[in-house]
């Protein structure tokens, strides 16, 4: 539960706030998607932020979240711990919770978290935790703490999922490929896409995923893009420079690829992406309708929710 005190909170200067009227997607998404990497932020009255947060955002909570599930035509979410609430799950459970069986969780924990607290958070839908090493956002995560972490988490079944820099894949390999668990990358590696998707880092970081248990998002196109989001000219093919990158990780990986839309948008500072526009994007980096079938509903929904029935999990050959 959040704290019962009263607690007014004022957002960094020049916080870009989320947008609160997407345009309604011209792409209908298949039955059963889950937008597997968003956010709930407060509200800081029920919820407070952390101390040692690096940001105060503006309050996005549940009611938005789910609001902009259904008018996206998401079925389930996948809500990821913010790092402004630190370790303090409070928040994400409670949307979580609140969601029934249409949300889970991925949770940040401390290397001291307990057997108990852990037991706590898989009965609220939680299955995975959080490593963030973007020190412009947290106090970058020990290695050590990564490892001591894992092992108390993979009797549950849990994944890890971790949040770098490019740069940092030479450094963090070795560790993160002799984890315990199965490993989720966040936003692709972040790749410089100004380098090409042939290049030697991009490639390395193909290989790293082809090599060990690893599923990758391709999200948050509006992060990696220079080329940015079109004029507005009625135009829906955004972030064109994103695209061979993610194209290339949902053709190569087709059965360990996840899409989630980013919400409420965190930390952006040149702009702030249309969620419908963002939906848009889907066909672009998954362009036939099976390989949507995998990357939005069967990946998804067996990674999160694997007690589904099988037919509900498993894309359907058929599909073009």
């Amino acid at each position: 539960m959040g704290s019962a005190d009263t607690v007014s909170f004022t957002p960094t200067p020049g916080w870009r706030d989320h947008d609160r009227r997407p345009s309604t997607p011209t792409v209908a998404l298949p039955a059963g998607t889950v937008d597997a990497h968003c956010h709930v932020f407060g509200p800081g009255e029920a919820f407070p932020y952390a101390p040692e947060r690096k940001y105060t955002p503006t309050d996005a909570g549940r009611e938005e979240l789910f609001a902009l599930r259904d008018h996206l035509g998401i079925h389930r979410t996948v809500v990821v711990q913010a790092t402004c609430h630190g370790a303090d799950n409070s928040a994400m459970v409670d949307a979580v919770r609140a969601a029934g069986d249409r949300a889970r969780g991925i949770a940040t924990v401390r290397p001291d978290v307990t057997d108990a607290e852990l037991a706590g958070l898989h009965e609220a839908g939680v299955r995975g935790v959080r490593f963030n090493f973007l020190s412009r956002l947290v106090e970058a995560t020990p290695v050590r703490d990564l490892a001591v972490v894992a092992q108390k988490i993979a009797p549950l079944g849990w994944h890890a999922v971790i949040y770098f820099e490019a740069s940092d894949l030479d450094e963090l390999e070795g560790v993160l490929g002799a984890l315990p668990v199965p490993l989720v990358i966040d936003h692709m590696g972040r790749p410089d896409v100004t380098r090409g998707v042939d290049g030697s880092a991009f490639s390395h970081f193909l290989r790293f995923v082809d090599r060990h248990d690893v599923w990758v998002k391709v999200s948050c196109p509006e992060r990696l893009s220079v080329t940015g989001p079109p004029a507005l000219d009625g135009e829906r093919n955004a972030y064109r420079d994103v695209v061979p990158f993610a194209r290339r990780v949902v053709e190569e990986f087709g059965d360990r690829v996840l899409w989630g839309t980013d919400w409420p948008h965190p930390n952006l500072t040149d702009h702030m992406p249309d969620d419908g526009l963002l939906v848009d994007h889907i066909p672009h980096i998954a362009p036939t309708a099976r390989a949507r079938q995998r990357l939005l509903v069967a990946n998804p929904t067996r990674l999160y929710w694997p007690d589904d029935p099988p037919d509900t999990a498993v894309e359907t050959e058929a599909l073009p």
